[in-house]
């Protein structure tokens, strides 16, 4: 008899149809059944051992809300028999949505239980979780989005250490790294099936997008970087790997069920009885080739805009023209932020890594991209080269065109009498959680670059939320404090002096933060109006964790 080995995940929900996807421990039929007699049914599907399904559920009635069970083979899997969380239930939305709640963050690292305080304090999505266990008819998002760093490849726990250890030699490099497919398999086991998270995700539908450690901290940073990486032995394995279980795990529940049926990767791994070969051939064009994919996608949430941009596997890394999106990836940006003006009142834009910066680490940036080209010659490109990987600089500042880009597709995309009332920049990836607002030359009375270009009607903001579970440096932690400090800023002028680099067309100041710890942010939108809460995830003596929130502002309206 079919077993479920991991989810179920509610992924994607519509007013009349979603989509829930499962691992099962062996071939079957995969049904779900709601309360309201709507249902889904698939066959799973395997690769590399290990048998999946993303079951479509139609017949939902818009405006409700819906328990439901996992079936395979026609035995119910789900909810398990000793659970002491509540039904998992499907809401959908009743035509274009009054009001939407999205609530997100990035850098979950997922420590196996030991019975020991978790150094790095309570984990905010498990907080949640058992906030709304406690009181299932509270206000719940709408949907979790989740910007990054889902799984640490390169920092396995002890208990996954000790896992690996019993497969391979550890001594021989990739060492406690991840390896293969089976050994994600591993870690996403050790996220997911934390009881309070693996409930949280079977109830509130999800949109993902991966960050580096994904895959490997710093991926894609640079083309010496990348070609280091591919003269190593295990690097292959590795990244084909990363990038075929991300479809499994995460991409595939992305996508609409339209887009869904007409994947021919989807169509490709479900067409034999194991689709390892089609998955990992279709990994490798991605790796060699990315223009041969697209894991950048749209999700309207009735009028609102959700746009998630791959900011790592889709960059261009030649050194004379940098950018963090290839020709084709801008392009699509562009269309699907411009589409049909007047018909979204909110733009959301999830991208991992943050726009805007402190803005001595937005200069450093800048000038250790201007030196790795050459302004200052061949040795200091060298020096600018190793920098770049000990110090992480490789956000859209370290893209200063695709920086350029962005301000100015952001500009356009606000601006107007058919504008939407704001354009908010999701993030994750920097271990804390701050807000910043950007100003364009003249909408404050200055003059400078862009001062002729589009300046937007809407509210523009920069909503970093980082990490859900992960810790920082006290070390970095007081250099961000630095980098957004007036001395933090004049250092930063001092850099931009010596890379000779040019002035941004937008000004911006921090009007939030910086807070550290274990957050989860929530904008709340409705019509033209709009709140954002920023709750901090903090340790309760006896009691685990509770969600406080620690900042509340309107954005709009």
């Amino acid at each position: 008899m079919a077993g479920l080995r991991l989810g179920p995940l509610l992924r994607y929900v519509d007013g009349s149809a979603a989509t829930v996807w499962v691992e099962s421990d062996r071939p079957a039929t995969a049904e779900v059944r709601c309360a309201d007699g709507s249902k889904g049914t698939v066959p799973t599907f395997q690769v590399a051992g290990h048998h999946y399904a993303l079951i479509p559920v139609t017949g939902l009635t818009p405006g409700t809300e819906t328990a439901y069970e996992v079936l395979l083979d026609g035995h119910r899997v789900w909810p398990l028999d000793d659970s002491p969380f509540p039904p998992s239930t499907i809401r959908t939305p009743d035509g274009p949505a009054e009001e939407v709640r999205v609530s997100f963050g990035s850098c979950r690292w997922a420590i196996s239980p030991t019975g020991e305080r978790d150094p790095m304090g309570p984990d905010a999505l498990d907080t949640l979780a058992v906030r709304l266990a406690a009181q299932p008819e509270a206000e719940r998002p709408d949907v979790l989005v989740l910007l990054g760093d889902q799984v640490y490849a390169d920092m396995t726990s002890p208990a996954t250490r000790q896992w690996l250890a019993a497969r391979r030699d550890l001594r021989e490099p990739p060492g406690a790294q991840v390896a293969d497919y089976e050994e994600y398999t591993r870690l996403y086991d050790e996220s997911w099936l934390d009881p309070e998270v693996r409930w949280l995700l079977s109830t509130v539908p999800s949109c993902m997008i991966f960050d580096d450690h994904d895959v490997i901290d710093d991926w894609n940073t640079s083309a010496a970087w990348v070609a280091e990486m591919r003269a190593t032995p295990w690097w292959r394995e590795r990244i084909l790997s990363g990038l075929m279980s991300y479809w499994v795990y995460q991409h595939l529940g992305n996508l609409p069920p339209a887009e869904i049926e007409s994947d021919p990767v989807y169509a490709a791994v479900r067409a034999t009885p194991d689709g390892t070969d089609a998955l990992r051939t279709f990994a490798a064009a991605a790796d060699e080739d990315p223009a041969t994919c697209r894991w950048s996608y749209r999700r309207d949430f009735g009028r609102v805009r959700l746009l998630m941009v791959d900011t790592r596997a889709a960059r261009v890394l030649e050194e004379s023209r940098r950018a963090m999106l290839d020709t084709a990836e801008e392009q699509w940006l562009r269309e699907q932020a411009l589409d049909a003006p007047g018909s979204y009142d909110h733009l959301l834009i999830g991208t991992s890594l943050p726009w805007l910066l402190p803005h001595l680490v937005h200069d450093a940036e800048g000038w250790n991209a201007a030196l790795a080209r050459g302004e200052r010659g061949a040795r200091w490109a060298r020096f600018a080269e190793d920098l770049r990987r000990r110090s992480d600089l490789e956000h859209w500042p370290a893209f200063p065109a695709s920086f350029a880009a962005l301000t100015d597709l952001i500009a356009e995309a606000g601006s107007g009498p058919q504008a939407p009332a704001s354009v908010c920049v999701l993030s994750g990836d920097v271990h804390h959680a701050y807000i910043a607002e950007p100003t364009w030359p003249g909408t404050d009375g200055a003059d400078g670059p862009g001062a002729d270009g589009p300046r937007p009607d809407a509210r523009v903001l920069q909503l970093t939320c980082s990490p859900m579970h992960n810790s920082i440096h006290v070390a970095i932690k007081l250099g961000f404090r630095f980098g957004w400090s007036r001395a933090g800023r004049a250092l930063g002028r001092r850099f931009a002096r010596h890379g000779r680099t040019a002035r941004t067309k937008v000004n911006w100041r921090r009007t939030g933060g910086p807070w550290f710890g274990n957050h989860l942010m929530t904008l709340t939108l409705r019509g033209r109006a709009g709140t954002l809460r920023l709750d901090r995830a903090r340790a309760v003596r006896g009691k685990g964790g509770r969600l406080e929130t620690v900042h509340e502002s309107a954005i709009s309206g």
